[in-house]
């Protein structure tokens, strides 16, 4: 493995970390889990700006992704080979482990007993008991939804026609506001990597729902894949005809 690669999956492995560690701690240290719905908003906010943090840092090392999802979109959307797609979602599942290992080891340091199983480490879930007690259909769609949303606005701000400078901006808010409406019904993942991390050390329920946290992602970020070369392949029909060059 060339040195070249190999900084940029400690990057990716970095950046995936450091969203779950900041992202589901805030739900897990600050308490905002348990003050939903009115936690949503410091929750929302831990990941989405997390996120845009972690595109400045170590955007022009890696690209970002910090998120498996992200990665198969960018494939399914023909600018990231498959051969180095792969390397990129093993760096970022195992961020999302070390992060969700951190997290924990913070929070078993508690003067207070901490119970693993009462408190969480801010997962994923679905059912009658998680937050809103919405069913597995459901949770399913969401995800799809939300991820097809957060990744196509991803593809579309880095693309040719992105917002350059602002892109990270724009990608933190989204994931800002996608929590909104869905983190109620599933804790809104959109990222196999954060929801496998909390699962993995969680164990129970969590590890056991966590293939659709897994499966769902994945489906949104290939629609979003392809409704991107569908919208550049528009965007290219509307171009004009170049100009004919002065006759010889």
């Amino acid at each position: 493995m060339n040195k070249y690669l190999t900084d940029k999956l400690i990057a990716e492995f970095l950046g995936t970390g450091c969203l779950v560690l900041v992202g589901c701690g805030a739900a897990a240290i600050g308490g905002y889990g348990a003050a939903f719905p009115l936690g949503i908003v410091p929750v929302a906010m831990a990941f989405g700006l997390t996120v845009m943090a972690m595109i400045y840092a170590i955007g022009p090392i890696s690209g970002c992704h910090i998120n498996p999802a992200v990665t198969v979109g960018l494939m399914a959307a023909g600018r990231l080979a498959p051969g180095q797609a792969v390397p990129y979602i093993v760096a970022q599942l195992l961020g999302g482990i070390a992060g969700a290992i951190l997290l924990w080891l913070i929070l078993s340091g508690k003067i207070v007993d901490y119970d693993l199983a009462r408190g969480g480490l801010g997962q994923n879930g679905f059912g009658r008991s998680f937050l809103g007690g919405y069913g597995v259909l459901t949770a399913f769609m969401v995800e799809i939804i939300a991820t097809f949303i957060f990744v196509f606005v991803i593809l579309r701000v880095t693309g040719e026609r992105g917002a350059g400078p602002l892109a990270g901006l724009v990608v933190g808010l989204t994931l800002v506001v996608l929590h909104f409406p869905f983190v109620m019904v599933t804790g809104l993942s959109v990222n196999p990597a954060r929801s496998l991390g909390p699962a993995v050390v969680v164990r129970g329920a969590a590890l056991g729902q966590v293939w659709l946290f897994i499966v769902a992602p994945i489906v949104g970020a290939v629609l979003a894949g392809i409704a991107d070369r569908r919208t550049e392949a528009a965007y290219a029909a509307r171009r004009p005809a170049p100009a004919p060059g002065p006759a010889e």
